[in-house]
């Protein structure tokens, strides 16, 4: 089957569920767009294997799960998102064994696969029927608005602004020691874009 390829576009507060996120995934080539509704969870773990430097003191559900399939001489391959039913994506995660090279097929939810290839660096495909049925073609003006961190938190950007290196560092240590993730990725973002400025 042709499968295309999609990258993460960006994560943000889903404006038709209350209390729930959206995925943004693209096709790179055509640029049409695959909005996947996921939860707060896993929301915050796909954002923290996507930011590799913020490591929480205690591993989440998908950090332990990836420790366990490298433990067992397993990879992940990719993650394929094969169907859509009543508003309902269904993916697969694909694995392989280092070893014996015996491929394993797990059936997930499109949250949980996305989280787990993220950790991996594995693509993520879909079909040319899912991205007829639920793609949507968006020209994104500010892509930095798409790919804003969704925490909800008492730091305002503005507040963040006028704190020194030290101090966000400071502020970021305690958040993550605390385990307070969304407050730790804006502080991240924050550092991000004054490093960016010095570069």
């Amino acid at each position: 089957m042709d499968y295309k390829q999609l990258i993460i576009r960006g994560i943000s507060y889903s404006q038709t569920q209350s209390g729930a996120y959206a995925l943004l995934l693209e096709h790179e080539e055509t640029h049409i767009k695959l909005p996947v509704v996921i939860g707060n969870f896993e929301a915050q773990s796909i954002s923290l294997g996507l930011e590799k430097d913020i490591h929480p003191p205690r591993p989440l559900t998908h950090d332990l799960f990836t420790k366990f399939i490298v433990s067992a001489n397993y990879e992940l391959i990719s993650v394929i998102i094969y169907q859509i039913v009543d508003g309902v994506f269904f993916s697969n995660i694909n694995f392989k064994n280092k070893v014996t090279e015996e491929e394993l097929i797990l059936d997930a939810r499109t949250s949980d696969a996305v989280a787990m290839a993220v950790r991996f660096d594995a693509p993520i495909f879909t079909t040319q029927q899912v991205l007829n049925e639920a793609g949507i073609l968006l020209e994104l003006e500010d892509v930095s608005r798409e790919e804003q961190t969704f925490s909800e938190t008492v730091q305002t950007e503005d507040t963040l602004k006028s704190l020194s290196m030290d101090e966000l560092q400071k502020l970021l240590d305690d958040a993550v020691k605390e385990e307070d993730y969304d407050t730790a990725l804006e502080i991240q973002e924050e550092i991000k874009r004054r490093k960016k400025k010095i570069d």
